[in-house]
Order: structure tokens, then C-alpha cells, then sequence
């Protein structure tokens, strides 16, 4: 069987200090705690482990608020002080998770601050001390993150490239993220870039904790107990059972089914099921990383054994070129979209999709409580499906 240590799947930095865990008990009196931020790639049991979080007594998540991949808007001034608009109209980051904007409002000089005041506010709501963050959007800015949230906490989750490939593909029928070009190849090299995420973060000795998808779903009550430990706050029973889960802000879809439910599915993927294109793709890369890091990434010491060949120089070099550009056409539009107007988007959404809700529609059915967005909806136009 092995020590209760050797079944934890985790990787720590040693930071710890008695100052900090004064900090961790959590006083009532402070308005500063650590934030938590849960991430790894798409599909890798993100949603699972939120679900869980939110379980603890003292504990609750956003469900991706995604504020940090919007940065520019507390670069500029003009734009900061429309902050919670801007957050409502990127993903309904306000009225999915049930905030008051009355509440939050107020000049706020950076991303650290106005995340503080709305994640304080969310936690408050169910009589909670400390909050956090999920998402996967978070996977190649964890340094970035370090440097706003200097004290934050980091649990990263890592999930067999070929499962995260397949439940990619099956999450296309009901996900109109998983359908864009190329997702595939950029799920597959998103854990490579994680990884150079979280060696950064270990490097400037930041609080990190590291787990396995497949530890959460057979060796829950040692992983979760393993999480608590780190986070230096009590073992709740309740993290380890879906019964009452809080999934506030969770998106609308179908992809997120299984993590919807009230029981834990440990049942393995059918890998056989991956196209054999595909298939022969993430074995080579899995046989690189394996050659590259050994035992010494946790990812890749979980590998089976393989007869797969590491991609040649020139597949690898395109693969990046392609990966690259794939991680453009997601920084840019949200940088375009920190720094411009609402009715820039709301003109530009009107005309892509005929209906300046539709976006929001696919994300959430919870009313929107800002009055710019309230007017489009009153103004609201046929779906694109009835317009066509």
C-alpha cells in the first residue's frame, strides 16, 4: 500500500512561515485573505474540484471570473471605472455569481483590489471566509497571477493528455469553445505550458499544491484532505460527496454534465474511440515530455509505458508555430475588448450573431442587472437560427 503520502498526488513549494499560517487560521477582523486559484487545462476536472471546494464550510469559488485575462481594463483609467460593466458583458462574471453592483462599486486602483472586493462579497453571501477562483483561462498566467495576488495560493490539476483530447472532442456537440480551429492541438500543448507556469511559480517559492485528475476521482478523501492541509484550514467531510455542491456561477451546457451530477464517476475514457491521426499525435508528444522529464513532472510520471517516437525538430517547430497563434487568437480579442467600449462589443455582437444577447444567452439565464445591458434585451432581436 505505501505511506498516506506516497497515495497524495502533490507538489509543494517550501515556503511556510509562522506569519503565514496566522494568516491561513483566518481572522475574522482582516479584510485581506490569500485567494485561491484552482487551474488546468480544459477538461481536466476543473469543474469536479470546484464543485468540491465550494463544499468547505469556509471556503467558495468563482466559477471562471476570468477578471485577469482582462487586465488592460486596470491599466486604463477611463476603462477601470466601468470594470464591473466590462466584466458582466465579457462572460455575466457579476449576475452569474448573484453580486449586487451597488455593492461592489467604488474607485478600485488595480485587478488584485477589485477582485478582493468582489470575491470578499461572494464568499460573504454563504457566511464564508476565504475565496478563489477556477479556470482554466488562468493556465498560461499563473506567474502573472503570482505577481498581482503575491500571497495567493495555487492548486493545480493535471489529467492524461489523451482523456483531455477526448472529452475535448465529445464537449464540441454542446460547447461552441471546443468546436474552434485547432483546439484540439492547443488542449494537448496547454499541459506543456502549465507546466513552465508552475516550475516559474516554484521558483519564486509561491504556495503551490499539485494533483491528479485520476487521485480525485478514486482517492477522494486523501486527495481532498491533502488540499486542506496545504490551505491550512480544517478537513470538511462534505468535499468529498456532489449531494449539495454551490455551482453559483457555472456556464450553461451540456459539457459540464458529469460535473453537474451529485456522484463522483470514476469511469476510465475509451481511448480506442480517439482518431487514429489524433491518436498517434498525443502519444508522440507524450512520449517527448516522458523523455524530456521522467518521474520529475508529475504529468509524466504517470505515463504508461510506450513504443511511440518523440515528433521530429520540424513537427515540433511548426507545432509551436500553430500553438502560438492559437494562443493569439485568444489574448487578442480580449485585450481589444478590455480597452474598448461596451457598445463597440454590443454593435460588433449585433452584428455577428443578429442579437447583442445571444453570447450571453449561451452562458447564462440569470437576468442581467446593468441598465445598458438590460435596454439591449428589451431591444432583443430573433436568435440567429430564426433570423436565418
Amino acid at each position: 500500500m505505501g505511506s498516506q503520502s506516497n497515495l497524495i498526488s502533490v507538489q509543494e513549494s517550501p515556503q511556510d512561515t509562522a506569519q503565514d499560517n496566522r494568516e491561513l487560521a483566518g481572522q475574522p477582523q482582516r479584510s485581506h485573505v490569500p485567494p485561491i486559484f484552482v487551474v488546468g487545462v480544459w477538461r481536466s476536472g476543473t469543474t469536479l474540484l470546484y464543485s468540491l471546494l465550494n463544499q468547505h464550510r469556509d471556503l467558495r469559488l468563482f466559477f471562471e471570473s476570468d477578471l485577469p485575462v482582462l487586465w488592460p481594463i486596470f491599466r486604463v483609467p477611463w476603462e477601470r471605472k466601468a470594470w464591473l460593466e466590462k466584466w458582466e458583458y465579457w462572460n455575466a462574471g457579476v449576475s452569474r455569481h448573484d453580486l449586487e453592483p451597488s455593492t461592489l462599486t467604488g474607485p478600485v486602483s488595480s485587478l488584485a483590489e477589485a477582485m478582493e472586493r468582489a470575491g470578499s462579497e461572494f464568499a460573504a453571501q454563504k457566511g464564508k471566509t476565504r475565496w478563489g477562483c477556477k479556470s482554466p483561462s488562468y493556465y498560461d498566467r499563473l506567474d502573472f497571477l503570482a505577481k498581482e495576488f503575491p500571497d495567493a495560493r495555487f492548486i493545480v490539476i493535471w489529467r492524461d493528455p489523451e482523456e483531455v483530447v477526448l472529452s475535448a472532442i465529445k464537449a464540441r456537440a454542446t460547447a461552441l469553445w471546443f468546436t474552434r480551429p485547432g483546439m484540439m492541438h492547443k488542449a494537448l500543448l496547454a499541459a506543456r505550458t502549465l507546466k513552465t507556469q508552475v516550475d516559474k511559480l516554484i521558483s519564486r517559492r509561491a504556495f503551490v499544491h499539485q494533483l491528479y485528475f485520476r487521485d480525485l476521482l478514486e482517492k477522494t478523501d486523501v486527495t481532498m484532505r491533502g488540499i486542506c492541509e496545504f490551505l491550512q484550514l480544517p478537513f470538511d467531510p462534505a468535499m468529498t460527496v456532489l449531494d449539495h455542491a454551490d455551482r453559483t456561477g457555472v456556464f450553461e451546457g451540456g459539457h459540464h454534465k458529469m460535473a453537474m451530477g451529485d456522484k463522483i464517476v470514476a469511469k476510465k475514457e475509451k481511448k480506442e474511440s480517439l482518431p487514429a491521426d489524433l491518436k498517434e499525435k498525443v502519444a508522440r508528444y507524450k512520449a517527448l515530455w516522458r523523455a524530456e522529464w521522467g518521474d520529475n513532472w508529475m504529468l509524466t510520471a504517470r505515463f504508461v509505458q510506450s513504443t511511440a517516437t518523440p515528433p521530429g525538430l520540424w513537427s515540433r517547430f511548426m507545432g509551436q508555430i500553430q500553438y502560438q497563434l492559437l494562443r493569439a487568437w485568444d489574448i487578442v480579442p480580449r485585450i481589444c475588448f478590455s480597452v474598448l467600449p461596451v457598445s463597440v462589443w454590443q454593435k460588433y455582437r449585433k452584428l455577428k450573431y443578429k442579437d447583442v444577447e445571444w453570447v450571453r444567452q449561451q452562458i447564462t439565464t440569470k437576468e442581467s442587472k446593468f441598465p445598458i445591458q438590460g435596454e439591449a434585451k428589451k431591444k432583443r432581436l430573433k436568435p440567429p437560427e430564426a433570423a436565418a
